[in-house]
């Protein structure tokens, strides 16, 4: 069963446009689907707004805090979006290329009120940063080596979910699980789990590949 947040426009390469639903529509797709069938799992991707972040927080609290799989999805890749009208460009999160998918209120709230209510957190690097920029962390976007992916994952896991698995594919690593110099030398790619003891490496070899668009959801689910 599923619950819809927004409809995009979207192909291979990338999305190209959003119809956002409202979240008081949202909580009724919800609950219609709860109410009938019930839940063991929900897994949660794109969001949309601050409305919607809040809506779902209020679902997952009323129907007893089921498992939960956040798969936080903040920008995409080409084209740029237009822009959100009501807000200033301060206020919207906006990937490398210009296009923008979850304003920086709606970000917040993800942080505040979703992060406690999950069970297993998956973001790619560029949204685990995001994160945690957003809490204030002066935290530069380089990443040079696995390490730095077991740093995100170490600082994300204390703000509220039971595990994070960071999504190592946007930066694949060398023979030493260093970032490469040259682009021959990509040998793997890392996805790192953080228990909150202790982090796991899932080490595959890269791929070169145009079509990427979307891979990230297979590994959440």
């Amino acid at each position: 069963m599923t619950a819809t947040t927004a409809l995009t426009a979207q192909n291979t390469q990338g999305v190209h446009d959003i119809h956002y639903v409202p979240s008081a529509f949202v909580s009724r797709q919800i609950d219609a689907c709860i109410d009938d069938i019930g839940v063991d799992v929900v897994k949660i991707g794109m969001l949309a707004s601050a409305e919607t972040v809040d809506a779902v927080a209020q679902a997952l609290e009323k129907h007893g805090r089921p498992t939960c799989v956040l798969d936080p999805v903040f920008h995409s890749i080409l084209p740029p979006l237009p822009p959100f009208p009501h807000l200033t460009p301060g206020q919207v999160m906006v990937a490398t290329t210009g296009a923008q998918l979850l304003p920086t209120p709606a970000v917040t709230n993800v942080r505040r009120q979703l992060l406690p209510l999950t069970t297993i957190l998956t973001p790619n690097i560029s949204e685990a940063i995001l994160l945690l920029q957003n809490a204030g962390m002066d935290l530069a976007p380089e990443i040079t080596s696995v390490k730095d992916l077991v740093r995100l994952a170490t600082l994300l896991q204390p703000m509220g979910p039971k595990y994070v698995l960071i999504k190592g594919g946007h930066v694949p690593l060398d023979d030493d699980l260093n970032v490469p110099h040259q682009p021959t030398d990509r040998k793997y790619v890392v996805n790192v789990l953080h228990t909150g003891s202790e982090a796991t490496l899932f080490i595959t070899k890269f791929s070169l590949s145009k079509n990427t668009h979307g891979t990230g959801y297979p590994v959440t689910t």
